[in-house]
């Protein structure tokens, strides 16, 4: 059978790949369409599962919210380029994973890959492998948070596509919580009060401020005082509530809060590629590379 345009472009457009992966597909399989889609699932996947090995640190955060408001998921996606998490097949895909996400509850990424993908009949790992294959980038999903408000409301707030951050609100209104999403975005405390500070994080600080103030040789009552005085003050560092307001540094957040008669009962805030080692180019050294095996 002749391969004609006309098959390259139909074959295009079922698979998505390139034209000239689909003609070299169709001369394989003289012509046959349908084995030429199979064979480019077969080394899409394939090749897809090759590059699920590369670190992908860039990509986006994206959020899916509830009718009712008071449901937000937000997703981290990787890719290994901020260019591809430009691309419309990759945002297009990453909004699905949050409506799926937010609609199925997975327990963690590995229940969510074995979900359908929202929208479609594959699952999310099936799609993700397409897209991998389709643009040539390892794509991963990363992680999630699903924030679901009894009785106050979900708020949220998407800096660009790189920082996202959800709030549980109860007693103010929406624009009041994202003042206090953006807060977050901005200043990244670690938790809400110092009720939930880890015991075993505030005992660390402790004790390293108490061998600093050791080294001083000042009487044991003063380095105790010294020492109450630092953990006071890490406390409104790290905490919500302890935080100077980004827009009005002389409130704190936790007065901005009182005066409004709301409290925030949880918060998540996710950020691309955080806590990602990220491979190191040297350009130069590639280019050699490239020269000395051309």
């Amino acid at each position: 059978m002749q391969v004609t345009a006309d098959l390259v472009r139909e074959l295009r457009e079922r698979s998505g790949v390139g034209m000239m992966e689909c003609k070299k597909a169709l001369v394989e399989c003289a012509g046959d369409l349908e084995a030429a889609f199979e064979h480019l699932r077969k080394t899409g996947a394939a090749k897809a599962a090759k590059k699920s090995g590369r670190v992908a640190a860039e990509g986006a955060i994206v959020a899916a919210v509830s009718a009712d408001g008071r449901q937000v998921a937000l997703v981290e996606v990787n890719s290994e380029t901020d260019f591809v998490a430009k691309d419309e097949n990759f945002t297009r895909f990453a909004n699905a994973v949050a409506r799926t996400v937010l609609c199925a509850v997975p327990g963690d990424v590995l229940a969510l890959k074995a979900l359908p993908l929202d929208g479609h009949s594959e699952s999310v790992e099936e799609c993700r492998l397409q897209l991998i294959a389709r643009i040539g980038e390892n794509i991963d999903i990363r992680r999630f948070v699903r924030v679901q408000s009894d009785g106050g409301r979900a708020v949220h707030y998407l800096h660009g596509t790189r920082i996202g951050v959800v709030v549980d609100l109860h007693g103010a209104d929406e624009s009041l919580g994202r003042d206090i999403a953006m807060h977050i975005a901005a200043s990244r405390p670690v938790c809400v009060d110092e009720t939930q500070v880890p015991a075993e994080l505030l005992a660390k600080e402790r004790e390293i401020y108490a061998a600093q103030a050791a080294e001083s040789g000042k009487p044991a009552s003063i380095i105790e005082k010294v020492v109450e005085g630092r953990v006071k003050k890490y406390l409104e560092e790290v905490t919500l509530v302890g935080q100077p307001f980004i827009k009005n540094p002389d409130q704190t957040v936790g007065r901005l809060l009182a005066d409004a008669g709301a409290k925030v009962l949880a918060f998540a805030r996710l950020e691309v590629g955080e806590g990602i080692e990220r491979k190191q180019e040297n350009f130069a050294e590639e280019v050699m590379a490239q020269v000395r095996g051309a």
